[in-house]
């Protein structure tokens, strides 16, 4: 990120950058930022856009061929293309561009072994986004609320990076509706955060699985109807019940291996910083019982989309049964 804002800062531009990986706000902004540069802040003549699987590599060659119009640069924007995992139509051509030419690549995944990936690494610069780490996350969102004269303590961040989740771009949100709330004064409090922020439905649905953990049928099913309450769909909910007892799953048994946090993250697609959280909770379960509660799980879905069972009561009878387990 520093190396593109440096360019950015010196006007010295690549020929072509690619931005991918999990995060997608930071890809988003850094994505605008080499628009808003290169474009001098709103040449929309010399800007093309393309996004999409399908798209047509030889309009892309001839838009980056084109010199500009008025200006010193032309920007091509490619989204989400799926190039950078297999067969491409310009990988011989970026480097033969017009040095007029700034190519923008924003992909989700791609194969470090693919050819326009190793072209783009010869001619410009690649920026992996990966998810940011407890300490800068805090760092962070402490610095959006500094920049409106807020100050918070640590204790109290942490417990509002528990209850909005990880999200930047909703993280971003929050502090914008913590900011406003907290109008006149400079502390925002835990208080605050329980007036205005809206909990993440990844927060329920933890508190769901302790309350499974500790046998508890009752406060899990006072827990699902809260959810009911605000609009979120049974099978909705169901998917990320299976989809935490897989998690569960997956990080006792790489736990119970010997992997260190950091892989178990990677592997098991979950924060580095909440791997703590997620093993302190699958300990509460047994091997065998998070197994036979994804089995249950995805019998249950099966018999709601074979019509046996309606979705809502469907969710209740499993969370009682599961608490039994």
């Amino acid at each position: 990120m520093k190396t593109i804002k440096e360019d950015i800062k010196t006007g010295n531009y690549r020929r072509a950058y690619l931005l991918y990986g999990t995060e997608g706000y930071l890809k988003r902004l850094y994505r605008d930022k080499l628009k808003q540069g290169v474009l001098a802040g709103g040449d929309e003549m010399n800007f093309s856009y393309f996004e999409g699987k399908g798209i047509d590599g030889t309009q892309v060659v001839h838009m980056g061929q084109t010199l500009p119009f008025f200006a010193d640069r032309r920007l091509i924007l490619v989204e989400n293309s799926g190039w950078f995992k297999g067969a491409n139509p310009i990988a011989d051509a970026i480097g033969e561009l017009p040095e007029t030419t700034v190519m923008v690549f924003a992909e989700e995944e791609v194969d470090k072994r693919n050819k326009l990936y190793k072209a783009v690494k010869e001619c410009g610069y690649i920026c992996e986004f990966k998810a940011m780490g407890e300490r800068d996350l805090k760092l962070w969102a402490a610095g959006l609320l500094k920049a409106d004269g807020k100050k918070i303590t640590d204790g109290v961040m942490g417990y509002f990076i528990e209850k909005v989740g990880t999200d930047m771009e909703n993280i971003r949100t929050e502090i914008e509706k913590l900011v406003a709330y907290t109008y006149g004064r400079d502390v925002v409090t835990q208080k605050d955060i329980d007036e205005v922020c809206t909990e993440q439905i990844t927060g329920r649905i933890f508190q769901m699985m302790d309350q499974i953990a500790l046998q508890n049928p009752k406060n899990a099913l006072e827990l699902y109807h809260d959810l009911l309450l605000l609009r979120e769909k049974p099978m909705s909910i169901l998917f990320l019940m299976l989809r935490q007892f897989n998690i569960l799953m997956q990080v006792k048994q790489l736990n119970t291996e010997g992997m260190p946090n950091a892989d178990i993250a990677a592997k098991a697609g979950i924060p580095p910083f909440a791997v703590g959280k997620y093993l302190s909770q699958a300990r509460a379960f047994s091997a065998q019982v998070l197994k036979e509660a994804v089995r249950f799980g995805v019998a249950t879905e099966t018999q709601v989309k074979s019509g046996q069972l309606n979705e809502q009561i469907a969710v209740e009878l499993m969370l009682i049964q599961l608490s039994a387990l």
